[in-house]
């Protein structure tokens, strides 16, 4: 039963959601995800696979959804009351949470061997999949591209997030907590809801640092984290337009509707950018490395009596110069990023004329401000026409809304700068 006022503060009231729980451990969390649904007056259905069913029981999910729960797809009465078509278009949208490694495959090559499969192969409605699994499982090769497939044809990703796992590793792989498969919900169906200006738009977006190697075990980096950059994708998909994310390595979640290309070197960041052109929008937020190592070594540098190594240094290809000074094909509005720690403004505008970009994102990074790595920022929005905002100490969330909101403006207008 819904919480009294809760669903009327969320998005979610009146919403149908078809959950499909896969053979994962962390589909224990999924009685818990129902409950957060429904107490905001979201109607969940559940379909169980027979993996699943191996760390949540029916009863379970069908005591927490009040509603039937479904299994099987040879059950006749299932099939000639329901069936899985009808089962897969009742549902404003299908959540797949836990997504293992196995359905992810399934959903990418339209395997139907379950009522699971078989219901994610025959819906007309959006699908958004929570994925769940070892760390090595998720950075498989067939893992992510599946993922990029799957995310090639809308299907949306929550997660997964970073930390300890059942098989006693760590790193990306675990499921997202119920409140943020609840957030992430609640976004989505916000996003249908909104104004959506960008439509029809193509945005691309680098984020976090590069990693030039050294050697196979060190590398040159910074200590950004990507979090502005992802919230500025998260946001600009949120008024309608395709995002392609081009992210440098980040210990963070994916944002959800956005296609990921994921790149560990400038030189990687700048082909992937290419490669995603055509675009309407190009916001450069990733800090990219200045310099490369020219000598890097094949094998481990070991310590000796001869002192340090040489490390002979080469300049990076300047990813934001080569995309302004497109001309076929240039985006119709570049906007690039200043990370300073001393005279933010000034240093900008000459970044801003030299790298012959359209507006300039300008902030303090030095240490004592904590934006590397925190969740706020202080920025300066400058244009080419001599225009200027200063944002000042707001979360990086709220920094893209409003980056967002004035690209879409700009686009409305159709002034050119």
């Amino acid at each position: 039963m819904a919480i009294q006022g809760l669903e009327n503060r969320s998005g979610l009231q009146g919403r149908r959601v078809l959950l499909i729980v896969s053979g994962g451990i962390a589909a224990y969390k999924t009685p818990e995800l129902v409950r957060r649904l429904r107490e905001r007056g979201c109607a969940v259905r559940c379909v169980l696979t027979r993996s699943g069913a191996q760390f949540v029981t029916p009863l379970a999910l069908q005591a927490v959804s009040e509603d039937t729960l479904y299994q099987d797809l040879w059950n006749l009465t299932d099939e000639s009351e329901m069936g899985h078509i009808q089962l897969s278009r009742q549902a404003d949208v299908i959540l797949v949470a836990p997504a293992t490694a196995n359905i992810l495959a399934k959903m990418a090559h339209g395997l139907t061997d379950d009522l699971a499969s078989t219901v994610l192969l025959a819906t007309d409605k959006p699908v958004l999949a929570a994925p769940a699994m070892n760390v090595r499982m998720w950075e498989h090769p067939a893992t992510r591209a599946n993922v990029a497939l799957l995310q090639s044809r809308g299907v949306r990703m929550i997660g997964p997030n970073e930390g300890a796992m059942a098989c006693g590793e760590y790193g990306p792989g675990r499921m997202s907590e119920p409140l943020e498969i609840v957030a992430a919900l609640e976004g989505f169906f916000a996003e249908g809801d909104a104004p959506r200006p960008l439509a029809g738009r193509h945005a691309v977006v680098t984020s976090g640092p590069t990693h030039e190697p050294i050697d196979p075990v060190r590398y040159i980096a910074n200590r950004s984290s990507g979090k502005q950059g992802h919230a500025i994708a998260t946001a600009l998909a949120r008024l309608g337009a395709r995002v392609t994310l081009v992210s440098g390595p980040v210990q963070i979640a994916d944002p959800v509707g956005v296609s990921v290309v994921r790149v560990e070197t400038a030189v990687q960041m700048l082909a992937a950018v290419q490669a995603a052109l055509p675009a309407d929008i190009f916001v450069a937020a990733a800090a990219v490395a200045d310099w490369r190592v020219d000598n890097a070594a094949g094998q481990k540098l070991k310590k000796g009596g001869s002192g340090s190594p040489a490390l002979a240094l080469a300049e990076n290809p300047d990813i934001l110069a080569t995309v302004s000074g497109m001309g076929q094909g240039r985006p119709a509005l570049v906007v690039g990023f200043a990370a300073e720690t001393n005279d933010v403004a000034a240093y900008a505008r000459a970044k801003l004329a030299r790298k012959g970009c359209d507006w300039i994102v300008a902030n303090d990074v030095s240490p004592a401000t904590g934006t590397f790595g925190g969740d706020r920022n202080s920025v300066h929005l400058i244009r080419r026409d001599g225009g200027e905002d200063i944002w000042a100490d707001l979360p990086k969330s709220e920094v893209a809304a409003r980056l967002a909101t004035a690209i879409a403006d700009r686009f409305e207008t159709g002034k050119t700068e």
